[in-house]
């Protein structure tokens, strides 16, 4: 399945607040930033690649058969970092896709990754993203559940309207999770590092709306569920608990 034209990046940058050198945070004997490679591996959708700020976590991936690459330390976000980590490894321009999976996902399954190059299959999307509908009650109203308020596009995808934390839209009908793993137009990711941070991006705390604000379009895959993702002590825990089975 593996298409030599998309290249899978996954960002790792050390400084976190709530759980300090995340990245290298043993669970089941593997650092958390490898289960992650491992899983993009798995995915065999393309070449992976680990692009990180800090020496450690680059001769970890290295020292477990992976590759990774040196970013500044200084990136403002994720997709800022896999930009400059893309034009390092490829700079004549051979991958036209970039998968951005999260360097805190270690139970992300291999379908949801092969499921967000499928909005890509229209030409008319710029980027295509994850999205799953709510089943918990009270993440309907919680606003660290980001919510994509979007509208049905193909089969199992939709396009983005919004992204918000509020609880939305109103009325009767499903609402939907959205997952932060990104599939990516090498041209569109371009176009969005160079944009400055947009008025509801600043207000939301959402970077995508940025990329909605310029007039970018977002589909969405939706898919059975949510990836773990570690921020916490207590999501460490979770996570341990899972790939330790």
């Amino acid at each position: 399945m593996t298409n030599s034209t998309n290249l899978v990046m996954i960002p790792a940058r050390m400084a976190s607040t709530r759980l300090p050198d995340k990245p290298l945070a043993d669970i089941a004997g593997l650092p958390m930033i490898v289960h992650v490679m491992h899983r993009a591996i798995e995915a065999d959708v393309g070449r992976v690649v680990v692009a990180t700020d800090t020496q450690q976590v680059l001769e970890v991936i290295q020292a477990h058969g992976g590759e990774a690459v040196m970013t500044r330390d200084d990136h403002a976000s994720g997709s800022d970092r896999i930009w400059e980590a893309v034009n390092l490894i490829d700079a004549a321009g051979q991958f036209d896709t970039i998968i951005n999976v999260q360097g805190d996902l270690p139970t992300i399954g291999k379908q949801p990754i092969r499921a967000s190059l499928v909005p890509l299959e229209n030409p008319a999307v710029d980027l295509a993203t994850l999205a799953t509908k709510i089943v918990v009650e009270e993440e309907k109203h919680d606003p660290n559940v980001v919510k994509l308020v979007g509208t049905p596009s193909a089969e199992n995808v939709m396009r983005a309207l919004y992204f918000t934390r509020t609880t939305a839209p109103y009325g009767d009908g499903p609402l939907y999770h959205h997952i932060g793993l990104y599939a990516w137009r090498r041209k569109s990711l371009q176009r969005f590092v160079s944009l400055p941070a947009s008025p509801l991006e600043l207000r939301e705390k959402l970077e995508q709306l940025r990329a909605l604000e310029d007039g970018m379009r977002i589909d969405a895959a939706l898919v059975d569920t949510v990836p773990l993702g570690v921020d916490t002590p207590a999501h460490l825990e979770r996570a341990r608990a899972v790939l330790s089975q």
